[in-house]
């Protein structure tokens, strides 16, 4: 039954696995920040830095209406991948079809309440009016696109849980190359302005979608579904939502968290906002090997989750905080000598390029601390620990409001409180991340003794 295109992560090499799955998933996110950086230098060269400015106000908003839908998607991945760890292969089908009518029902209601909720929130955020219009235009555009991308994603995350990370890679590739054609002949040659790179977004994120899972359909064994699979099931229903929420609450506490970090930076004006949107693409790159081994944390510990193997577990994470060492120390010394020269590819401005470069020399100095996030992060939302996902959204709320308060009135950091605060908001989060996982481990050590004891005692 588990033919090539699945992987069975509960054998072997943690390392080795761990890299096979993220290699895969590195490259799909790492075409994925090419289009987004390349989305901004075309925004930023052909339409200014206003434009890019208007581009960047709305990313922590979309990050925040999406939040309950990637939190539920997330929740479906999680029950997919600890039934395909325990061999259960008829509740892996019924897990895929009910995943579906949930991504499908979620991203619709997301969609509709982000549409209407735009202009609002731009404006308690304190959008500069010179970019209001181009910020709407672009937020709402992205937000009737989410059910299109509501496809990929949730053929992708099916796929990811049943170790299969390659199938989406090729699908996303395509999209990225595609994208950025579409950005230069809409934006470029046709002139659509903010609202053709959106329309150019949307449109190849559909593509993908539609391909991933024509071919999920055709080639991976659990996607070949019989009639007795398609029924609603509400205990898997039950199950992914209860997964899924702690997520959602978790991405809604640090969306809400950016939003409100994102309103401090408009705050200093549109160079400031420029140079942030600039700094954020950047290190939305640099974020990606860390995100990736995440990623592929999250499925093997909801595998071994599964197959009761947590010794394998702990095994995995180790291994990966040693590869998230060596990572973090070259990406900070890259960004130490080259800080302006990359802002210097988005933006012509002075200005931009001389505040940005500076901002990556404070921010790359707790790249461990951002790689510890997304390690820790992966194997407790595997493993389904739901309250790990609370107490790491509110670290993020507390460092990312309270931080530019304190800065501000308390120092003369002044504007270089904005990378600061991003800054030391990684370094509270993951130390926290790392508590939160020394507890679980605790925890678990101890049932495993309770019950050690308690089949003894029956044996005796």
């Amino acid at each position: 039954m588990r033919k090539d295109v699945t992987m069975n992560m509960t054998e072997g090499s943690p390392l080795a696995l761990l890299t096979v799955f993220a290699l895969p998933l590195l490259i799909g996110n790492l075409f994925q920040q090419a289009y987004n950086l390349a989305d901004s230098m075309i925004v930023g060269r052909l339409l200014g830095a206003d434009t890019l400015a208007a581009v960047g106000a709305t990313g922590s908003i979309s990050f925040l209406f999406f939040s309950i839908f990637n939190g539920i998607s997330g929740g479906c991945g999680i029950v997919t991948s600890q039934f395909f760890g325990a061999r259960k292969d008829d509740m892996v089908r019924k897990a895929i079809v009910n995943s579906a009518y949930l991504t499908l029902a979620f991203s619709f209601v997301t969609a509709v309440f982000a549409f209407l909720m735009v202009p609002t929130v731009l404006s308690w955020m304190g959008t500069p009016a010179e970019i209001m219009a181009d910020a709407v235009t672009y937020m709402r555009m992205t937000s009737a696109s989410v059910p299109l991308i509501a496809v990929y994603n949730y053929s992708s995350s099916m796929q990811r849980a049943l170790g299969d990370s390659r199938t989406p890679l090729i699908f996303l590739i395509v999209s990225c190359l595609l994208n950025v054609v579409l950005d230069l002949l809409f934006v470029g040659t046709f002139g659509m302005g903010v609202f053709g790179a959106a329309f150019a977004t949307m449109l190849a994120q559909m593509l993908a979608g539609i391909g991933s899972l024509v071919f999920a359909f055709r080639r991976n064994p659990y996607f070949r579904l019989t009639r007795k699979y398609l029924a609603f099931d509400w205990e898997i229903s039950k199950k992914a939502v209860t997964f899924g929420l702690p997520l959602a609450l978790q991405w809604s506490l640090i969306a809400i968290s950016t939003t409100a970090l994102q309103s401090f930076v408009n705050s200093f004006g549109a160079v400031a906002m420029a140079a942030y949107t600039a700094t954020n693409r950047l290190e939305q790159l640099i974020q990606q090997p860390f995100g990736s081994l995440g990623m592929a944390l999250s499925t093997y510990a909801g595998q071994n989750k599964g197959a009761g193997k947590l010794r394998r577990i702990q095994k995995g994470l180790n291994d990966s905080m040693l590869v998230i060492l060596v990572m973090s120390c070259i990406m900070t010394l890259f960004m130490q000598f080259n800080g302006e020269v990359l802002v210097g590819l988005f933006v012509h401005e002075a200005d931009v390029i001389e505040l940005g470069g500076q901002a990556l020399r404070i921010t790359s100095m707790f790249y461990l601390f951002l790689g510890t996030i997304y390690a820790t992060r992966g194997v407790l939302n595997g493993v389904g620990d739901a309250l790990f996902s609370f107490v790491n959204g509110v670290v993020e709320i507390l460092g990312r409001i309270g931080l530019p308060f304190l800065l501000v009135h308390l120092s003369s950091a002044g504007i270089w409180s904005i990378w600061i605060t991003s800054g030391v908001t990684w370094m509270l989060a993951g130390t926290s991340c790392i508590l939160r996982y020394l507890v679980w481990r605790k925890k678990q050590e101890n049932m495993k003794t309770a019950s050690a004891l308690a089949a003894s005692g029956k044996m005796s």
